[in-house]
C-alpha cells in the first residue's frame, strides 16, 4: 500500500474562505488519473494548522468518499492529545493509513517523542507513518528512536524530509528487521532515496504533475535508471519553482495556473512573488503543462 508517488494535497478555498469541496474532489480526480498510488490530505501542503478541528475532519472525510486509492491522512499535531482525537476520527472515517509529524515546537526528549508515538499507535489498528520534517518542527528525530518506533506493529513507515540520503540509509538499516517503509518528504531527492531502497514520495509536485511524478517512481522501483533519471532531470526545474518560497505558496500558484480549484492562502501565508510567480509559469511552460 505505501509505495508509489502520493500527493501532499493541497486544501483549495472559496472565495468566503470555506473548503471548496467539490473543487477538492476534481483535484484528486486529476490526481487519481495521473496514475498516483494514494493520497495525502491535511499535510503541510494542505495548511493543515490553519485548518480547524472540523475543517480538518472534513477534508478527510471528503477524500475518503471519492478516493479510489488508499488515504493516508495527516494527523499530527504538537499536543498528543489531538493528534490522538485527530487520528481516532480518521480511522473512523476509513482512511488506510496516518501521516503521524514529529511534535513541532515542544522539541521532546527521545522518551517523549516514543511516548507520543506509542500512546497513539495504541490507540488505533490503521498503519501509521512518521514524518521527521526538521525544517519544520525544529528537531531532527534520531535513528534510534525511529529504530524502536519501529518495532510497534502497527508503525509501518517514515515519510523522511531530513534532507539526508545517508539518513534514510541509516533509518533502513537499523530496521531491516522490520515490517517499514522509507518514504521520501523531498520531491528533488526522490530518486537518491529510491537508490538506497526507499519505496517511494509524499509529493508537493504530484498535485501538478502526477503523471510524470509517478512514472519516475515506477521507473525506480524497476530499476530501470536510464527512465528515472530522466524524468529527474526533467522535472528538477519545476520541483525547484515548487520550493521557491514556503509550500504551498507555490503549488497554490501553480494549481491556480493549471486549472484547478486552489484559493486563497491562509495567513499568516502570503501570495507568491512576481519574480518567482514568473518563474514558476516559465517551467510549467517548458513541461507543457502551461500553454
Amino acid at each position: 500500500m505505501f509505495q508509489g508517488a502520493m500527493p501532499a494535497l493541497i486544501t483549495p478555498f472559496t472565495e468566503d474562505d470555506r473548503i471548496d469541496r467539490e473543487g477538492f474532489e476534481r483535484n484528486i480526480e486529476f490526481v487519481e488519473e495521473g496514475g498516483v498510488s494514494g493520497l495525502v490530505p491535511c499535510g503541510t501542503t494542505g495548511e493543515s494548522a490553519t485548518l480547524s478541528a472540523a475543517e480538518h475532519q472534513e477534508v478527510i472525510d471528503i477524500a475518503v468518499n471519492c478516493a479510489k486509492v488508499p488515504v493516508i491522512a495527516g494527523t499530527g499535531s504538537n499536543n498528543t492529545e489531538e493528534a490522538f482525537q485527530f487520528t481516532k476520527h480518521a480511522a473512523d472515517a476509513g482512511v488506510d493509513g496516518v501521516l503521524l509529524i514529529s511534535p513541532y515546537y515542544n522539541k521532546p526528549n527521545p522518551a517523549g517523542l516514543i511516548a507520543h508515538f506509542s500512546k497513539i499507535a495504541t490507540a488505533v489498528d490503521i498503519p501509521i507513518i512518521l514524518y521527521n520534517v526538521p525544517s519544520r518542527t525544529g528537531q531532527d528525530m534520531p535513528v534510534e528512536v525511529i529504530a524502536e518506533l519501529a518495532k510497534i506493529e502497527n508503525i509501518v513507515g517514515i515519510k523522511e524530509a531530513s534532507g539526508s540520503v545517508d539518513k534514510v540509509t541509516r533509518i533502513l538499516e537499523n530496521t531491516v528487521d522490520e515490517d517499514f517503509v522509507v518514504l521520501s518528504g523531498e520531491d528533488g531527492l526522490t530518486l537518491p532515496i529510491l537508490s538506497v531502497g526507499g519505496q517511494g514520495v509524499i509529493s508537493v509536485a504530484a498535485n501538478i504533475v502526477p503523471g510524470p511524478m509517478s512514472s519516475l517512481v515506477e521507473a525506480g522501483l524497476k530499476g530501470d535508471l536510464e527512465t528515472a533519471r530522466k524524468l529527474h532531470y526533467e522535472l528538477a526545474p519545476l520541483i525547484r519553482a515548487l520550493f521557491s518560497e514556503t509550500n504551498p505558496i507555490p503549488v497554490k500558484k501553480a494549481a491556480e495556473l493549471v486549472g484547478l480549484a486552489s484559493g486563497n492562502l491562509r495567513l499568516p501565508l502570503a501570495p507568491l512573488s512576481e519574480a518567482n510567480s514568473n518563474k514558476l509559469v516559465e517551467e510549467l511552460r517548458k513541461l507543457g503543462v502551461l500553454e
